[in-house]
């Protein structure tokens, strides 16, 4: 079934040329202009790339810590002992523990955004995967959660670092900041990411790796963005 949209959205798509791909300064503009939210709406991007995820070395997942944050306040958890416990709250992390913290979670505590973990820890993290895993909370290497730099994951998480990982049918969605945001810090976020997602295309792909590259914000419509003009933009 068709999801019914509302005059505001309506009014907003006629304002985007479908046949159209802009550049990245342009797409953002007209993202922020077009926006209809009552409230600071989150600007994501999307990159559909041309990807088999059946294939493990086609599956990418990382992280990137954003030029100009995400314009949300992190809430960081780190699972730690003795003096990376110490490193971790001096660093800023909001809750620090080791099996109390997971006990907590066990019960259903899911207040927070980020979870790092040393790796003498994930013996006990790993318990938690059926919570944590769906929600994406899950410490891993790939994403610099899963680290004896406890002090600089903390650090990363809240100045503003995102994950990425391609979904099932090969798009990378990551969020690149509010609407509120100037345009320069926007192209700015979005060069970081579109710099990774480039770089980390897996060798054993054939043909045009980015197929195709969107943003929009939280209610609005997608709009287009031309790969070339990452390269030609100054943010």
């Amino acid at each position: 079934m068709a999801r019914k949209r509302g005059k505001q959205y309506k009014a907003a798509l006629e304002q985007v040329d479908a046949t159209k791909a802009y550049s990245v300064t342009d797409a953002v503009d007209l993202v922020k202009k077009i926006d209809f939210a009552k409230f600071d709406a989150s600007v994501d991007v999307v990159f559909k790339l041309n990807v088999d995820t059946k294939q493990a070395d086609q599956q990418l997942r990382g992280a990137v810590v954003l030029p100009n944050g995400t314009g949300k306040k992190q809430t960081v958890i780190v699972f730690a002992k003795g003096d990376k416990a110490k490193e971790a709250q001096d660093a800023g992390a909001d809750f620090v523990g080791d099996t109390d913290l997971a006990q907590k979670i066990q019960d259903g505590w899911l207040d927070f955004d980020v979870a790092i973990a040393t790796p003498d820890m994930m013996g006990q993290v790993g318990r938690l995967g059926r919570v944590l895993g769906p929600k994406g909370l899950m410490p891993n290497p790939k994403t610099g959660t899963v680290t004896m730099d406890v002090a600089k994951a903390v650090q990363e998480s809240k100045a503003g670092k995102v994950t990425y990982r391609t979904d099932r049918d090969g798009n990378v969605a990551v969020p690149v900041g509010k609407v509120s945001f100037d345009t320069d810090k926007l192209v700015g976020n979005l060069k970081a990411i579109e710099d990774v997602v480039v770089k980390a295309r897996p060798a054993s792909v054939r043909g045009t790796y980015v197929q195709n590259v969107s943003i929009a914000s939280t209610f609005g419509p997608g709009v287009k963005v031309d790969l070339e003009s990452f390269a030609a933009d100054q943010a």
